[in-house]
């Protein structure tokens, strides 16, 4: 359980997420995340990260149940470690593929939306139910994921995409049966790690520098407005109703 990094073979290094039973991760998760993909990124002979989970899928958001029980320390702690994971993604010097199993959600968006390329299982579903949940955040990920309208009536209605749907616009390389998907994206992995690795880390920075989004400005602009639903206590009337029948 937690956050482990695979030694690094021919160049790839696999970071694997596993926090039972559904991935939705800890304040400490987050941060332990972030410093797996940099250290990841920094090892010299790695050329590219493969981002993966275990369980029954890649990512369901933070802990709504540390929220609840942790107070205001809890926000601050899962915005700092969301923004500091999925900068940890974006910033990574080297390319990063998402290997996206089932459900995506929320912080999952977040990760996969920052990274470099995606390949999902068949059964992967990506959506924000943020609304859902008392919470802002990751509308900037979905964007790079889903064109402009589309992104806001899936964050509105908190309703998911398809991997195939995901794939028809382009953001998601492969769509695979569930049990090749490892296998499928260390194949992407294995071809991005077969060119010069000065020159991907010099790539990966010149993409980055070229970007039309400033990823990072725009989150934290979300989580504002994240702070501002939690100590209105409109976040609390939302999320206390999270998981009622017919709420």
């Amino acid at each position: 359980m937690g956050v482990s990094t695979s030694p690094p073979e021919k160049g790839i290094a696999v970071v694997t997420v596993d926090f039972p039973p559904v991935n939705a991760l800890p304040v400490k998760g987050w941060f332990d995340l972030a410093e797996a993909v940099r250290a990841a990124g920094r090892d010299p002979s790695v050329r590219c990260v493969v981002l993966r989970s275990e369980g029954r899928g890649f990512n369901a958001g933070v802990d709504i149940k540390e929220l609840q029980s942790a107070g205001p320390s809890a926000l601050i702690g899962a915005n700092r470690g969301c923004s500091a994971a999925f900068s940890a993604v974006y910033e990574c010097e080297v390319p990063v593929v998402a290997a996206v199993r089932g459900f995506c959600l929320g912080g999952g968006v977040g990760l996969a939306g920052n990274a470099d390329a995606i390949v999902a299982s068949e059964d992967a579903v990506f959506g924000l139910p943020e609304l859902d949940r008392g919470a802002l955040g990751a509308a900037t990920h979905l964007a790079r994921l889903v064109p402009q309208h589309l992104m806001r009536a899936l964050y509105f209605t908190s309703r998911t995409a398809t991997a195939a749907e995901l794939h028809a616009h382009g953001s998601v390389w492969r769509v695979v049966p569930g049990d090749e998907l490892d296998r499928a994206a260390r194949e992407l992995a294995g071809e991005i790690a077969a060119k010069d690795g000065e020159l991907l880390r010099l790539a990966k920075a010149a993409i980055n520098g070229i970007d039309p989004v400033d990823v990072h400005r725009s989150y934290r602009f979300e989580q504002g407005f994240t702070y501002e639903a939690s100590v209105s206590g409109v976040a609390d009337r939302v999320r206390n109703t999270f998981g009622q029948e017919g709420a």
